[in-house]
């Protein structure tokens, strides 16, 4: 048995092919599923088979349209209902691939219709377990994405108690050596603590994690529960995507019209505009924001704009546009995008540089404005005074800020305040100086 596991960087998302004699299973796999058919190919292999632990909320899966492709076979639980064709699979159901069996754990916590799968070797011993966002390296899945989505809906606190008895019932009675493959890694919204490491051992976990230690049922979920990280706007509409199946991959982002030429205004919806700050600074739409081509570009981009919602988007090169475009397809919004354009340099609204020797020497004739998250905010908060309106709510909360003095907008590190600035210059249409802090913000 081979087990190959795929890394998103950018969602922390990882995905695994399962190979035994020729027949390939994939799990979670990713929107784009040209990487599984790449390595299908290079290995001989068929893909017979596509096992989802669950609806995801952060990502949109490509197990339809593989089914559609290769007529591999759709595996889920009961509970999850799905729309499209598909074999359930739950506790005490086996697969039986080339010379190892993949057996179904249900474990509820992050979702009522979370599985686990084990893999049997061909020498019938348990050899790994894909824990999807059941367990995590350091962390297990967060309880409170399933309140209002999905075929079956829970609170969190009833959740919380399912993950409890999950991990202690199932996952915590396998043996120590067990290897563990979870569906994210660090930088997950999926969880709260997870680590940097790919891949662990029950044994590792069981002396390690929090969530395997000795708690009670209730010190377990008041923990659980404690400061988790907020919900992107898009999750709910992606557990509800994930429950029909989205649509071909590339079919699906050759239908964004891309041009060179862009036109003199573009005043009827929001533009997302990722080119660097320096860029959008010298000339850039009234109504643009500055969501740069980064690591976390589709995180931010689903927390900011809501399901549905149409844009523009605008990158420098068409490399970087069809990357991005790629990008917003991963979390299933590249309907919403009217158009894609390539500019580098651009006429229009322009961003004056904040004086910082003027900002240090007297803050106090500023209003100070922290976009970061509150539970980074508890931990520290660099002027005494400033406002937090966190980014994913800055949209939706601009009519909040006080305009009697220039606004200075910052983050942590200068990636939000840009996206921030950018927001409350568009709404507040010229009623306060807005900067942008920016990288500057290391410096305080």
């Amino acid at each position: 048995m081979d087990i190959i596991q795929f890394e998103d960087k950018n969602l922390a998302h990882y995905s695994y092919a399962i190979i035994s004699e020729g027949q390939m299973a994939l799990v979670d796999p990713a929107r784009d599923p040209e990487e599984y058919y790449k390595l299908a190919k290079e290995r001989g292999a068929n893909i017979v088979a596509v096992l989802e632990t669950h609806p995801h909320a952060d990502f949109v899966s490509s197990h339809l349209e593989i089914h559609k492709a290769t007529g591999a076979v759709i595996y889920v639980s009961k509970l999850l209902s799905a729309d499209y064709e598909h074999t359930t699979f739950d506790e005490g159901d086996k697969i039986r691939m080339g010379n190892i069996t993949l057996k179904a754990l249900n474990t509820p916590g992050h979702s009522p219709d979370s599985i686990c799968i084990i893999a049997v070797n061909e020498a019938e011993k348990e050899e790994a377990v894909f824990t999807g966002d059941t367990l995590f390296i350091g962390d297990c899945g967060r309880p409170d994405l399933r309140e209002s989505a999905g075929a079956i809906t829970a609170g969190r606190r009833q959740l919380a108690s399912a993950m409890y008895y999950s991990l202690r019932d199932k996952l915590m009675t396998l043996a120590d050596d067990t290897l563990v493959y979870p569906a994210h890694g660090a930088g997950s919204l999926c969880g709260r603590g997870l680590s940097e490491n790919n891949t662990s051992t029950i044994g590792i976990e069981k002396a390690s994690n929090w969530s395997l230690q000795k708690l009670s049922e209730e010190e377990f979920i008041e923990e659980l529960l404690r400061n988790q990280p907020f919900v992107p706007k898009y999750f709910t509409y992606d557990v509800d995507l994930n429950k029909k199946g989205a649509e071909n991959f590339k079919k699906s982002i050759s239908g964004i019209n891309i041009s060179e030429t862009i036109p003199s205004e573009l005043n009827d919806h929001i533009i997302i505009d990722a080119r660097d700050r320096s860029l959008f600074a010298k000339g850039h739409f009234k109504n643009a924001i500055n969501l740069m081509n980064d690591a976390k570009f589709e995180t931010w981009l689903g927390s900011i704009i809501a399901p549905q919602e149409k844009f523009y988007l605008i990158a420098e090169s068409e490399e970087e546009v069809l990357s991005l475009i790629g990008r917003v397809a991963r979390i299933g919004y590249e309907p919403q995008v009217l158009r894609a354009f390539i500019t580098k340099e651009m006429k229009g609204e322009t961003t004056s540089p904040l004086n910082l020797n003027t900002f240090r020497e007297n803050t106090g004739n500023f209003t100070v404005l922290d976009v970061r998250n509150p539970s980074e905010v508890e931990e520290n908060v660099y002027f005494e005074g400033s406002i937090n309106i966190p980014l994913y709510e800055l949209r939706e909360r601009v009519n909040e800020i006080p305009t009697g003095k220039p606004l200075v907008v910052h983050c942590a590190g200068g990636y939000r305040s840009a996206a921030g600035a950018s927001i409350i210059k568009a709404k507040l249409n010229g009623a306060s100086q807005v900067f942008d802090l920016s990288e500057a913000i290391k410096t305080f």
